[in-house]
């Protein structure tokens, strides 16, 4: 099991930090490289978009969402 992994961020100009197992963590560099945002600006904008729970689950939630939703490769 992966050690939880905690940051400090950056979000409407106020200080959080957010929890999570560095996979987690890599896949959030993932999603705001493919959408040319820096982690901080993907952070804030997942945390606007959330309708309810904390900010960690939101995170995970949207990891998983993003490689579920993406193509399936060719084999």
């Amino acid at each position: 099991m992966s050690p939880i992994l905690k940051r400090s961020i950056m979000i409407a100009g106020h200080g959080t930090s957010v929890s999570l197992e560095p996979e987690f963590w890599e896949g959030l560099k993932a999603m705001a490289q493919a959408r040319q945002m820096s982690l901080a600006q993907l952070v804030a904008s997942l945390d606007a978009e959330r309708q309810s729970g904390n900010l960690s689950s939101a995170l995970r939630l949207a990891v998983l969402a993003f490689y579920r939703d993406r193509p399936a490769p060719y084999l």
